[in-house]
């Protein structure tokens, strides 16, 4: 028997998904939307939300950016491999709080284990904020020197280095009761990192590009008591030890 056309269940309509806007300079969000609209752009390479509002990069200059960020990044890497417990990396997006979802050119946390104070959120993000945040600013020099500064301090970033090309100068903060204060040179020129001892920069040696100096002088800090007391101290905590 043919089914008459007023017995043919109605066809349901899919409404269709919302476009998300596309992440803009300037743009207010929360720190949940600007996530949902960056990951909704897999073209664009780096965007951060400092206090609520986004900035997106312009293009990378290699002799002020490219390469004085590779060093940075070799001498993180290489830290982190010579003190278990430590890691770093490189231009990850990390949650600090509600208005707050930075992309720090590098980093170096001590992980939850060994009491480490960020953590891996469910889609693998950095929740929390690292121990120390590194930015080779050349253009974003204001950016970093401010606006990211307060960012950071708030979410407890134990130290925040910026490198700043164009002017061949590092700042490097350390926190100290709720306030970033100027961690300067020692009397050999040398800076030397409180929150991760042995973590030694000689910052005219990554301004002339030389890596093997700059290399030398982080290999004479991993060489120091100073630092083997903290790895020991680091497997103390990993070992749930007092």
């Amino acid at each position: 028997m043919a089914t008459s056309l007023t017995e043919v269940a109605p066809l349901r309509r899919e409404r269709p998904q919302r476009r998300l806007p596309p992440l803009e300079n300037g743009a207010h969000l929360s720190a949940c939307e600007f996530l949902r609209r960056y990951e909704a752009m897999p073209e664009v390479k780096k965007a951060e939300l400092v206090n609520g509002i986004v900035y997106m990069t312009s293009p990378v200059r290699l002799d002020q950016h490219g390469e004085p960020d590779n060093l940075i990044q070799t001498w993180l890497g290489n830290y982190s491999i010579a003190t278990p417990g430590v890691k770093a990396a490189t231009n990850s997006t990390t949650r600090l709080g509600p208005d707050d979802v930075p992309q720090p050119d590098g980093l170096l946390r001590i992980v939850p284990e060994c009491g480490g104070q960020s953590r891996l959120d469910a889609k693998g993000y950095l929740q929390g904020g690292p121990e120390l945040a590194v930015e080779i600013a050349a253009s974003t020099a204001s950016l970093d020197a401010r606006e990211k500064l307060a960012s950071y301090r708030r979410a407890g970033v134990r130290e925040y280095l910026v490198g700043r090309t164009e002017d061949e100068a590092v700042d490097w903060w350390l926190l100290e009761e709720d306030e970033y204060r100027p961690l300067g040179a020692d009397a050999d020129g040398i800076l030397r990192s409180r929150i991760f001892p042995g973590l030694w920069l000689d910052s005219s040696a990554l301004f002339a590009g030389d890596g093997a100096r700059l290399m030398a002088r982080l290999q004479e800090g991993l060489r120091s008591s100073e630092h083997g007391a903290f790895v020991a101290e680091l497997q103390k905590r990993a070992a749930g030890r007092p």
